[in-house]
């Protein structure tokens, strides 16, 4: 008998959703995904996620994992049979099969999360779900200067909150982009091997705060170094912030 597990891509809404996690009482992404797969096999299925993204938070492309043992549902017909059953502000689109030892958080390679700004003068009502407004001027190469200073392995305390369970801080960037899409809207793109509680967030709240200058471009390595979460920008809302990519190598497929 073959042996393997299934990894399911999803797609979400993050703002009826209180996190990823699954939480007593609150309707969670894992907590809504292990109802559904419990209700189809008729005992108790648990799901492993990729991230736990916070309250608030959108997904184009998480990942979990569950025993393909537990679900009577084929892989092939779970994009199908999801249309139908699943609740509409989460999609799974894309089923596979993995290898028994694929596990879809420790085997990642890399992750990118995008963050978008809404930056014209007045908010765009039509992206409040998906975009920070920034009330003010900001300024893209300021902004681009200060995160190519964040590019490498470094600690990042200064960027999560205190209470991130992870003892070691310490983190790989291997990409930020500060991308103008038009004159009212820009991108933010960042790249690693993986992130504390509120990292991208708190990465971006730095960025916007160094392009309206607020703080200093040539401040980010002091910052770093200090290792003290007051020493960063704020918290960028968790609204903008979409769970863009999970990369994993081709031999779990």
């Amino acid at each position: 008998m073959e042996v393997f597990n299934v990894k399911l891509t999803l797609a979400y809404d993050g703002t009826d959703f209180h996190g990823f996690q699954r939480q007593p009482g609150l309707r969670t992404v894992q907590g809504v995904l292990e109802a559904w797969l419990s209700s189809i096999a008729g005992h108790e299925v648990e799901v492993i996620g990729a991230s736990r993204t916070d309250a608030g938070v959108h997904a184009r492309a998480q990942a979990i994992q569950y025993d393909a043992a537990k679900v009577p549902v084929p892989p092939a017909r779970m994009v199908h049979f999801a249309k139908s059953t699943l609740p509409p502000d989460l999609v799974v689109t894309v089923a596979d099969k993995v290898h028994e030892h694929f596990h879809v958080r420790f085997d990642a390679l890399w992750k990118t999360y995008r963050y978008v700004l809404d930056v014209g003068k007045v908010p765009d009502v039509f992206r409040r779900r998906y975009a920070y407004h920034v009330a003010y001027a900001v300024d893209d190469e300021k902004m681009q200067s200060a995160a190519d200073q964040l590019l490498g392995t470094h600690d990042f305390t200064s960027f999560c909150t205190a209470r991130a369970p992870q003892e070691n801080k310490v983190r790989t960037i291997y990409q930020i982009s500060c991308q103008r899409q038009a004159d009212d809207l820009m991108y933010i793109e960042v790249t690693g091997n993986g992130f504390l509680h509120h990292m991208v967030r708190n990465i971006v709240g730095t960025l916007v705060a160094a392009g309206a200058g607020k703080i200093p471009v040539d401040a980010i390595p002091a910052i770093l170094a200090a290792k003290d979460r007051q020493k960063a920008g704020p918290t960028a809302p968790a609204h903008g912030l979409t769970l863009w990519h999970i990369e994993y190598h081709k031999q779990w497929s």
